[in-house]
């Protein structure tokens, strides 16, 4: 991308004509392509710019490493958007338990029926919510898909309170709003000069699916160990998927091993619980990092999703958060729409960044919490994680506060 291009150009654009939007949003993602459904629902003009499309659907492949955690307020999210239905038609595992414990401490679970809820959400590989959000995408007039496509250049029309973009094929957009959902190192919040902070952890991750003797599981689990939590998450069929958290040189050493040799080591290092007659399918491995916006808008431009912010993934809160920043976001523009508002304005998206802003700044400071004491062998701490779980397996009017919270049901 041309790095010297956010300078002002106060008359029309190149001399080669350009398509005009309401909205361009750099990256087709789940974030993304449920903001361009969102938004091309109020009757706006959206275009959507992504490199790579989503591989078609076939029952028969083999399940993706990458999977997300959806949340209740996330599938009410999809629902109105109009893609649940067809999502549900594709693999999908519902949940309705969480449980989590010490190699030596006690056990604390949250079920669905605390909060009044047949289930507390569904795992969904990736792939699939994207691909159903594209197909929702296809069916609507407003909505264009630009792919395979990046972005090579972007200039700010201050005079005419517009964007322009230019796609590597040499085509030119111009649009009222840039929606930057183009994932943690976004090329649309680097342009922008919006600033952020953060660090890496000292850990990563490694995600690996399994086939099992056992049948779909229905809770999803994690045990806190010194170097990190080793956690279940249930897939459909006789599956499941298994995150290792970990020293990033031991999840690197992790990465190098056959499935014979790895499965040998999860045997080792998971809790019993895990079914032992498994076989590792296949896996891949991630750093984990901590970055946050600080700021979400400019004129004419909002980011949201990872863009925004990247989170510690204890919780599989990633998507979820960026789906409420997709809800809040329209909202928001649907409320100064049908107020005669400029809707595209600095004033209207100030609101949406102080909806979501220290919303997601709380979830990512208690993540950060819940990270650092159980990442603790310290005996003092120990006690007082101890003593904090037994409280929170106590059935109270908190407990049932903090999921509904967890659930984004509040």
């Amino acid at each position: 991308m041309d790095v010297d291009t956010m300078q002002d150009i106060p008359h029309a654009m190149d001399t080669q004509p350009s398509t005009e939007y309401d909205v361009v949003i750099v990256g087709g993602g789940m974030v993304g392509a449920a903001a361009a459904i969102g938004l091309g629902q109020l009757g706006l003009k959206v275009a959507v710019i992504e490199a790579r499309e989503p591989q078609a659907y076939d029952p028969e492949q083999p399940l993706d490493v990458r999977v997300s955690a959806i949340s209740v307020a996330s599938e009410l999210l999809l629902t109105r958007l109009g893609v649940m239905e067809q999502l549900l038609t594709m693999r999908h595992a519902p949940y309705n338990g969480l449980e989590t414990w010490e190699m030596d401490g006690c056990l604390t679970s949250f079920t669905a029926e605390q909060v009044g809820q047949t289930h507390l959400g569904y795992f969904f590989e990736n792939r699939l919510i994207q691909l159903s959000l594209w197909q929702q995408i296809r069916a609507m007039d407003n909505v264009d898909l630009l792919c395979p496509h990046k972005v090579s250049q972007m200039t700010r029309h201050t005079a005419l309170q517009k964007i322009g973009i230019t796609l590597d094929d040499g085509s030119q957009l111009i649009t009222r709003l840039l929606v930057g959902a183009d994932g943690a190192n976004s090329q649309v919040r680097q342009w922008s000069g919006i600033g952020v902070t953060g660090w890496d952890y000292a850990q990563s991750a490694m995600l690996i699916n399994i086939q099992t003797q056992t049948e779909q599981q229905s809770v999803t689990w994690q045990q806190f160990t010194p170097a990190g939590p080793r956690s279940l998450l249930p897939l459909p069929g006789n599956n499941a998927s298994l995150v290792w958290y970990d020293d990033a040189n031991r999840i690197k050493q992790l990465s190098q091993l056959n499935p014979l040799q790895l499965a040998e080591q999860i045997k080792q290092h998971f809790p019993s619980r895990l079914d032992p007659n498994f076989s590792v399918e296949n896996s891949g491995s991630f750093t984990l990092t901590r970055r946050h916006a600080q700021r979400y808008y400019q004129d004419n431009l909002v980011i949201l999703g990872d863009a925004a912010h990247t989170i510690n993934p204890l919780a599989g809160q990633g998507v979820n958060i960026g789906f409420k920043d997709v809800d809040v976001l329209v909202a928001q523009v649907a409320n100064a729409i049908g107020s005669g508002e400029t809707w595209w304005e600095a004033r209207v998206l100030k609101r949406y960044q102080q909806a979501r802003y220290y919303d997601n700044q709380l979830m990512m400071t208690a993540m950060d919490a819940f990270y650092a004491s159980f990442s603790n062998d310290l005996l003092p701490l120990k006690l007082l994680r101890n003593g904090a779980l037994k409280l929170a397996n106590i059935d109270s009017p908190i407990k049932r506060k903090v999921l509904k919270y967890a659930l984004g049901l509040n």
